[in-house]
């Protein structure tokens, strides 16, 4: 490059910082206020300067920097550079620095004094409130990924300028200062301390964590001695037992499944009152919503216990699987989320066996299954040209989609082969960047199989395919097609790892399916075909990511399999949840798709039976649009199929229970009440009023209060709103963050659309944390849809001033998804035309799709001539 021509104009506007500069090492000094909300900091890099250059260019937002706090001093020189002009680009996040001299080539400090703001939205270097003896206090805590650790320091703020780091926090002398590293030691300084850390290995500034308050901890050690603490609010140090319990076996467990050591002194995790997702993964620091880590005893759910146990897991993969291996640039996000949700289960089914947690992934599929399915979709491999659009793929491509075709390839390659080839690629990639392909390259070495070739048409396209099954002449003819909930054809095309067994689950067949079209000859499967019960089943126990649809025949063989108890539990799910997707697509009829499900009429598996409510649940709601006159019949038919379970359960906890019972008292009961079934509302009602009362009651355990706040919002219409009321009373006297979700999960679940303004309302009081919204929203009614809709649009300016990121996203899809008239389509796209940034494009696009799906799918069952007679017919039979 020829350092004459180079001017600041043409570092505007790029997607990646020049790589003719690199940092070496931060020695980083932060002084937050907390009470002023602001911050200080100075920071000296050592930067490797490879090619001629008068300028340097490096991250820096929302930081104030005076040209005069800046200067650069080459290496074993005396000489200090004063640039002639410091110019900060807001558009593009960019600090330009121009020096008049050409810089020598080798190493420099480049030294920089900036001032920041302690933010409200979640990110950077930002505040979150919390109360210590009844006094609101200010915490300071950083969440940097994806590309906020500029908004902290200035700084090569991309995965791939891996450095060292050196920390050291000026705090009010009370507080608890926490970073990557343990302290090496604190100096007083009269109402201040210094704090000095220990230098962190090589890392990425996104996971460079730095947090200061007043917390309790409970502490434990690994085996290898490594000290682990999770660190809560004061006087919520109990509730981090369970975490500190799963997260000293995982530390032990992925030493050996990745066989290298974890490889810093401590492990400290934390509970953050305000916090955007789930957790972070901080290398050594891992923060976490207090949902996600705290477990209470008596006041917290089964389902909150497993939640903390795969977050904690699914954290503490990273620390090897992006931490010590960091993806070369946010393309390859996918690697690191989808393969961190992958091993969260490993872990939690190594730790918990009688969770059955591989079968509750499948719901992880199936959610990576519905986005796939939407032509606005994304492959697995994305390239992120700005900044702006990383946070939209931190969806359920990259984690769950992502995740799945780890665990087809797992499969596929046998898990010894997988975890010995892994264990390789982390050798060679520790403490520097890696791309997808590393890793194929890794599993083709260790496997022998052509890993690339089958892989890539599963990260570099998008969607899945639906493998079509006929018998002809002793023949399986397969054919595959892409799969869309529209109906339509797509015209991608997969290399299917496919999987068959016949009759049993000892005959079973596997080979890669490469073409459109191949015919199976059955030979060694005819004898099985005479049988009466001959049955097949495609993608054994759903390890693939694809769908299979079957001719009527095999169909309803199927459903004999089903009732005859023959399918294992991922396989009874998944005939379920491709015949739903199928019925949706219009490839299929509704009528096929009830039949089905009485045939579940014995279930016995959680996760089977939560879905066959779920998709119940799913079809009352396109119902009530398609076929009002239906409505009663149909939730007759599904109150008949559910009561026999929940007489069976109960409400109250049996003795020998286990917590997949817990899980499923809750789906059930709140089903019941969603359906309206009065015996499950009076009962709820009744044990409510008890608990209100009283809230150490026996009668309302953690497991069935939400069931019981949703069955009392049915009672609730907006002349009588003492039910909402008595809700609003439990959630502003209790402190434990999982009851208030709970909670807010129950506001908007009422069946008149003025409470359910009211509850949205009330979600943007001060009174809910701006994390917490998305709990409220996800728990709309059906008959509240459009009215929160209509909400969004008077609200928009508002919200999207106030939230960003995945939260911003959350409020486009919750709201519009749900929508099922081509009308409302309409509406939606003409009121987001004008009002569409990069940063909620793809989301807007997605939910209008499913839109146009929801409608469709309205107008094929209206279209289905035997519908009525049919629904009167299995209403009768239950």
């Amino acid at each position: 490059m020829e350092t004459a021509e180079q001017s600041a104009e043409q570092f505007k506007g790029q997607a990646r910082l020049p790589q003719f500069a690199a940092p070496r090492r931060y020695d980083l000094r932060l002084t937050p206020d907390l009470d002023a909300c602001a911050f200080a900091g100075s920071v000296e890099v050592s930067v490797e300067v490879t090619a001629p250059t008068r300028i340097l260019v490096l991250n820096a937002a929302e930081l104030e920097v005076a040209p005069g706090d800046v200067h650069y001093k080459p290496q074993g020189s005396d000489q200090v550079l004063h640039p002639a002009e410091v110019t900060n680009v807001p558009k593009d996040e960019i600090l330009i620095i121009r020096f008049d001299e050409v810089i020598p080539l080798g190493e420099g400090a480049l030294a920089i004094a900036f001032k920041g703001i302690l933010n409200d939205k979640m990110h950077g270097f930002y505040r979150s409130v919390y109360e210590l003896n009844g006094e609101k206090r200010n915490m300071a805590v950083t969440q940097f990924e994806p590309a906020d650790a500029r908004r902290c320091f200035p700084c090569w703020d991309e995965p791939s300028f891996k450095a060292v780091f050196k920390i050291t926090l000026e705090v009010p002398s009370e507080t608890v200062a926490l970073s990557n590293m343990p302290v090496v030691e604190e100096k007083a300084n009269g109402p201040t301390k210094v704090v000095y850390f220990q230098e962190t290995p090589i890392m990425s500034t996104y996971l460079v964590a730095v947090i200061v308050g007043m917390f309790d901890y409970v502490e434990a050690f690994t085996t290898d001695g490594t000290k682990v603490r999770v660190y809560t609010q004061v006087g919520k140090s109990d509730q981090g037992k369970f975490a500190l319990e799963v997260a000293v076996k995982t530390l032990i467990l992925f030493k050996e499944y990745f066989a290298v050591p974890y490889p810093l002194p401590k492990m400290d995790m934390i509970a953050i009152p305000d916090f955007a997702s789930g957790a972070m993964e901080n290398y050594g620091l891992v923060t976490y919503r207090e949902t996600a880590l705290l477990f209470d005893e008596k006041h917290s759910a089964a389902a909150n216990k497993q939640r903390v146990a795969v977050v904690v897991a699914h954290e503490l993969a990273h620390q090897w699987f992006g931490n010590l291996v960091t993806m070369e640039w946010w393309t390859h996000l996918w690697l690191n989320e989808g393969f961190a949700t992958w091993v969260s289960y490993l872990a939690a089914d190594n730790f918990f066996p009688e969770w059955n947690v591989w079968t509750q992934f499948l719901e992880e599929s199936t959610t990576g299954f519905k986005l796939d399915a939407l032509e606005g979709s994304h492959p697995i491999e994305v390239d992120v040209n700005h900044v702006d659009e990383i946070d939209e793929i931190f969806d359920a491509i990259s984690y769950r989609k992502g995740a799945a075709v780890i665990r087809m390839l797992q499969s596929y390659l046998g898990a010894d082969t997988f975890q010995k080839s892994l264990a390789a690629y982390i050798k060679r990639f520790a403490y520097s960047n890696a791309k997808t392909e590393d890793l194929w390259a890794a599993l083709e070495e260790g496997s022998g199989e052509p890993v690339k070739t089958l892989m890539h048409s599963w990260t570099k396209q998008q969607g899945y395919p639906v493998v079509n099954v006929k018998l002809k002449d002793g023949k399986l003819e397969m054919e595959q097609t892409q799969f869309l909930s529209s109906g339509a054809e797509g015209v991608g095309q997969w290399v299917v790892p496919i999987t068959l067994c016949c009759c049993s689950y000892s005959r079973q067949e596997k080979f890669l399916l490469h073409g459109k079209q191949e015919d199976f000859n059955l030979s060694g499967l005819v004898e099985c075909q005479k049988k009466d019960d001959f049955w097949i089943k495609l993608n054994i126990n759903q390890t693939g990511f694809y769908r299979v649809s079957y001719d009527e025949e095999f169909a309803s063989r199927l459903r004999y399999a089903i009732e005859a108890s023959k399918l294992s539990s991922a396989d009874r799910y998944g005939v379920l949840d491709d015949t739903y997707a199928l019925c949706m697509a219009g490839k299929q009829k509704l009528v096929t798709l009830l039949h089905l499900i009485a045939a579940y009429k014995d279930e016995t598996e959680y996760t089977v039976l939560a879905h066959v409510i779920h998709t119940s649940l799913s079809i009352v709601e396109m119902m009530a649009v398609a076929a009002p006159e239906g409505l009663d019949k149909l939730k007759k038919f599904l109150v008949d199929f559910l009561e026999p379970f929940a007489q069976r359960i109960g409400w109250d906890v049996k003795s020998g229970e286990g917590h997949l019972d817990a899980l499923l008292r809750g789906t059930l009961l709140t089903a019941l009440a969603e359906l309206g079934h009065e015996a499950t509302i009076n009962e709820a009602v009744r044990r409510f009023n008890v608990f209100l009362e009283d809230r150490e009651t026996p009668l309302l355990p953690p497991d069935v209060r939400k069931a019981a706040y949703v069955a009392l919002m049915q009672t609730v219409n907006k002349s009588n709103k003492a039910g909402y009321e008595s809700l609003l009373k439990i959630y502003r006297e209790t402190d434990l963050s999982q009851e208030k979700v709970r909670i807010l999960g129950s506001l908007g679940s009422c069946p008149d659309p003025d409470v359910v303004r009211d509850a949205l309302d009330f979600m943007l009081s001060p009174e809910v944390r701006n994390q917490d919204s998305i709990f409220l929203l996800r728990g709309v009614s059906a008959a509240g849809h459009e009215a929160a809709w209509a909400w969004l649009k008077e609200k928009w300016d508002y919200i999207s001033d106030t939230f960003s990121g995945t939260l911003l996203t959350y409020f486009v899809s919750t709201t519009v998804s749900p929508l099922r008239t081509d009308e409302m389509g309409d509406d939606a796209e003409e009121f987001f035309k004008s009002r569409t940034k990069a940063n909620i494009a793809r989301t807007v696009k997605q939910s209008i799709e499913r839109v146009r799906i929801n409608a469709k799918w309205v107008e094929s069952t209206r279209a289905e001539a035997n519908l009525g007679s049919v629904l009167k017919e299995i209403a009768h039979k239950q």
